[in-house]
């Protein structure tokens, strides 16, 4: 089979691999699309992954074409199941696990970067992360479950009620699902904090009431600050800027992942603490029963159209182009938000 094979940071190679065996307890799914994750970028051109050679990719769905004698056996999978894959392997064992906290797991898999992910045209799947999805529903939406639950999950860390204001910042993905959430939890308003014009346009697509390409304009509709700040950029000047933001006894939630040290200054600290605002993290997607009702929701809301994402798609690319495109969205040369990867087609 075809794959886009990382052999250290920055070497991808697209070559031809052996398709994997299932084992018992597996079920070897054909790739339908792969996205492109905002951790996918480093890992692949100057972090790593934890072994190599690796096949990284873990926002996937696709289609069951074997099962292992267990997955057989067991009858909730089917041959030509459509499935979406959540992309942690918990361990069942460790104290979060027990207590249903798989997000927290100490010594989880994960796919694409501790076992080999999506970039290709087949992947073996344990039983435990095929979620089965309906047939009609759009393979590309399916892939694209994995970001809706982690804004999902975020949102669900705070006090979120109908009547809330609201404040996103970063229109990636992530954002733009928290910004359609944060709508359907019956916010009253929705702010969008986006330096990109075209990404801004796409937060109002996605529900926001105004949105803000400078601290300048974000700071003028803020009055007294926001109930709810999610936090999805993950830089340390947006990170202080989501702390900036909440009200007085607000919540700012912090789903992006900075590359540097964050420092937040001497006023917006005084603030936070004057303003008793609570300060939550946000961790992957998962809950019990696994995947988790994060993930059980999303799919839900996008087989019934509730979700938007067909807007957020600006790339559709088969594997020779992976290398290239990594390099491309490391440097930013291109504008992106979600890219998708479709291993089976040229």
């Amino acid at each position: 089979m075809k794959a886009a094979v990382l052999h250290a940071p920055g070497d991808i190679r697209v070559e031809q691999v052996p398709v994997p065996e299932p084992g018992p307890g597996e079920a070897l799914v054909r790739v339908a699309a792969c996205g492109v994750c905002g951790s996918d970028i480093p890992r692949m051109l100057h972090a790593g992954a934890y072994h190599f050679p690796i096949i990284c990719g873990h926002e996937f769905s696709g289609h069951v074409v074997r099962l292992g004698d267990r997955v057989a056996a067991a009858g909730r999978v089917r041959e030509g199941d459509l499935v979406t894959v959540p992309p942690l392997i918990p361990c069942h064992e460790c104290a979060p696990c027990s207590q249903g906290h798989f997000s927290l797991c100490m010594n989880y898999g994960y796919f694409g970067s501790r076992r080999d992910g999506a970039y290709a045209q087949y992947v073996t799947v344990p039983e435990e992360n095929l979620m089965v999805l309906p047939a009609g529903l759009d393979p590309r939406a399916a892939a694209m479950l994995d970001p809706a639950a982690i804004a999902l999950h975020a949102l669900w860390r705070t006090n979120m009620r109908g009547g809330r204001r609201v404040a996103v910042v970063g229109a990636g993905p992530i954002g733009l699902f928290a910004v359609q959430w944060a709508r359907m939890a019956g916010a009253s308003e929705v702010l969008v904090i986006e330096l990109n014009d075209q990404k801004a346009a796409m937060a109002t697509e996605a529900g926001a009431t105004h949105t803000a390409t400078s601290a300048q304009e974000a700071a003028e509709p803020a009055g007294d600050g926001y109930d709810v700040v999610i936090e999805s950029a993950g830089v340390p000047t947006t990170i202080d800027q989501a702390v900036s933001l909440v009200a007085r006894h607000g919540e700012a939630v912090f789903i992006g992942i900075p590359h540097e040290p964050v420092v937040l200054p001497k006023s917006t600290f005084g603030s936070f603490l004057r303003r008793e605002v609570t300060l939550h993290g946000a961790w992957n997607s998962f809950s019990a029963p696994f995947p988790g009702e994060e993930w059980r929701v999303a799919a839900g809301a996008l087989a019934s159209g509730d979700l938007a994402w067909k807007f957020m798609i600006t790339h559709e690319l088969g594997l020779d182009a992976l290398p290239e495109t990594m390099v491309s969205l490391g440097e930013r040369s291109i504008f992106s938000s979600k890219v998708l990867f479709l291993p089976n087609e040229e």
